[in-house]
């Protein structure tokens, strides 16, 4: 019998995505995981160091198992590293009740929002949230599809593709293709509804509205959902839900200019071949010369 559940996995002490094509990957290996463990995925937030997934499934660990299998060896064979990527043990919760299940959909939906990097979830190109309610939202124009021979150079070795899901001509399987919308916008009922989710500020009436579901699992908030955020604190996330922060250098920006312009002064084609001096060589680069803070500097040098 399927189930709904909540994943997430942190890449704990470095980045699981660096550029574009990491987090093209990683949703292409997430929607083949999902067909090949006959799973649904209902929601999705693909960050620099963490993912977020809603899902169905009947046996979520073989979903796991492959998502982090494919994904971790395409990742380690583009950057010359070895080992397992990310914690050792993946968050890992049942939704049971609709409004539980709505407040987790919606924060993860939210989740670049919470982080800082977008100011609304539509704005954030890496999860699901524009894929919902796409006629109402005036986001259903028509898209460049790759050739189907095209497709399995952006796709998991040896893999099978099911012909329903459409390829973009990035290489990214399309969300529409794959996540179980209908079901999704069921739950939202309407597009004013699921607007309305998308931009509530989180308080105690998510609470509240959670205990009409009557269920053994506890409610959810920001403060649970993000078990595996590293360094940012429950107090940031909610200021940055009023969308007014300033929106600096990201991530996938950052490692840009790491990978392409400063690892070619040390002859060297990933941060993984670094020597520990290098690094704290282009740390303080980072820091004194382009304004980077220390944080965020030291993830993407894989410092902290």
């Amino acid at each position: 019998m399927k189930k709904d559940y909540h994943f997430c996995i942190s890449g704990q002490n470095e980045l699981i995505c660096r550029t574009e094509p990491d987090y093209i990957r990683a949703f292409n290996c997430l929607a083949i995981s999902a067909f090949k463990t006959n799973s649904t995925l209902l929601a999705d937030a693909i960050m620099s160091n963490h993912i977020h997934v809603c899902i169905r499934s009947e046996n979520i660990q073989s979903f796991i198992k492959d998502f982090r299998y494919s994904y971790t060896r395409y990742f380690n064979r583009k950057y010359g590293r070895v080992g397992s990527l990310g914690e050792s043990c993946a968050f890992l919760s049942e939704l049971q009740g609709y409004y539980h299940i709505m407040a987790v959909i919606s924060y993860v939906l939210r989740n670049p929002v919470h982080h800082g990097v977008a100011r609304t979830p539509f704005a954030y190109k890496y999860c699901s949230a524009s894929a919902y309610f796409q006629s109402d939202m005036g986001l259903n124009g028509e898209v460049c599809l790759l050739p189907q021979k095209s497709c399995y150079k952006y796709l998991p070795k040896a893999c099978i593709k099911p012909d329903h899901f459409l390829m973009g001509i990035d290489g990214q399987i399309l969300r529409e293709t794959v996540l179980d919308i209908v079901d999704v916008e069921y739950k939202y009922a309407t597009v004013r509804s699921f607007l309305y989710y998308m931009n509530r500020l989180s308080g105690e009436e998510w609470r509240l509205e959670q205990e009409k579901d009557n269920i053994s699992a506890p409610s959810v908030d920001i403060s649970t959902i993000e078990p595996a955020t590293l360094g940012q604190s429950v107090q940031e996330m909610l200021h940055n839900e009023h969308g007014k922060r300033k929106i600096g250098i990201t991530d996938i920006e950052l490692c840009s200019l790491v990978d392409n312009k400063l690892l070619p002064m040390y002859h060297q084609e990933s941060v993984y071949s670094l020597s520990e001096r290098n690094k704290y060589d282009l740390l303080y680069l980072l820091k004194n010369e382009y304004n980077i803070n220390d944080k965020q500097a030291r993830r993407c040098l894989k410092m902290l």
